[in-house]
């Protein structure tokens, strides 16, 4: 059958979503997952839909890809499709192109993490690997060590102060001006919002000092973290491996598999936080950038 590609409108997103849960899979690179679509909608069920290019055969979505910025597109691809010659080209020739409607002219990068065929047809028209990134991976058979943080639940029913707190904590964890209340009610309110669960972790002085939000796929499926910060004010007293920890935790309630997590690489103090909370690195990846 021949694959079309389409931009798919809100009323998709659920769809979308849930095929992407069932591409997770704990033995294979970590790829575009239903909570970076559920992040993104932060900005609005309507972007978050326009920001998306969907492939498919005999309409079946078989690649999904998120335009995360202005010159990024993150694939997730259906596992059975990641050495699909017809797939690999159609994808290659449709991002190479700025006038076909994905990546626009000027700088411009694919992370495929696991599409083996798509990787190698880029790199035959000629793109090249960016800086490497670490996946990190806690598996959730065991159960997770305690975190020494008191936590608070932040979903919608929250008091306005405790969600305050948090967006004040993410925002000073990323550099980015807070007061982005509603930004959290977008997300909350989009079709994907029921996958995340965040977590607003406090000291024994009982100051707000870490967050993060984690995205389930559902019941033996890899979950993420998405995203986890510290507050500057309050790093290097162990509050990144106890966030880390407590979000564990929360997939492991939630019936995940593994958490997983992925960060560049030279961020070395994500990865030291992530991997003293029990996950573990798996081989650097590079995205590819358009020559």
């Amino acid at each position: 059958m021949p694959i079309d590609r389409f931009t798919p409108a809100v009323a998709d997103l659920h769809a979308l979503a849930i095929a992407l849960d069932a591409w997770q899979r704990d033995d294979a690179p970590l790829q575009l997952h239903a909570g970076d679509l559920g992040w993104h909608a932060r900005l609005g069920a309507e972007t978050t839909a326009a920001a998306l290019r969907v492939w498919r055969r005999d309409e079946r979505p078989i690649a999904v890809g998120l335009l995360d910025g202005p010159g990024l597109v993150r694939l997730g691809i259906a596992p059975e499709a990641h050495d699909d010659a017809e797939l690999a080209a159609r994808i290659a020739d449709d991002v190479h192109d700025p006038g076909a409607g994905v990546l626009p002219e000027g700088p411009a990068a694919v992370e495929a993490r696991g599409a083996h065929a798509l990787l190698a047809a880029l790199v035959e028209r000629g793109w090249t690997e960016d800086e490497p990134w670490v996946p990190l991976v806690r598996d959730l058979d065991a159960e997770v060590e305690p975190h020494g943080l008191r936590i608070e639940v932040v979903g919608p029913e929250a008091d306005a102060a405790v969600r305050d707190a948090r967006d004040a904590v993410v925002a000073a964890s990323f550099g980015a001006p807070s007061g982005r209340a509603e930004r959290w009610v977008a997300l909350e309110s989009s079709p994907v919002a029921a996958r995340a669960h965040s977590l607003l972790g406090y000291d024994d002085a009982g100051e707000p000092v870490a967050a993060v939000t984690v995205w389930s796929a559902g019941h033996g499926r890899l979950g993420i973290l998405e995203p986890m910060g510290v507050d500057p004010a309050h790093r290097g007293r162990g509050h990144g491996r106890a966030i880390c920890l407590a979000a564990a935790a929360a997939l492991q309630e939630l019936g995940a598999s593994a958490a997983a997590v992925a960060t560049p690489s030279d961020n070395e103090g994500a990865v030291a936080a992530y991997r003293s909370a029990g996950f573990v690195a798996g081989p650097a990846s590079r995205d590819l950038l358009r020559p």
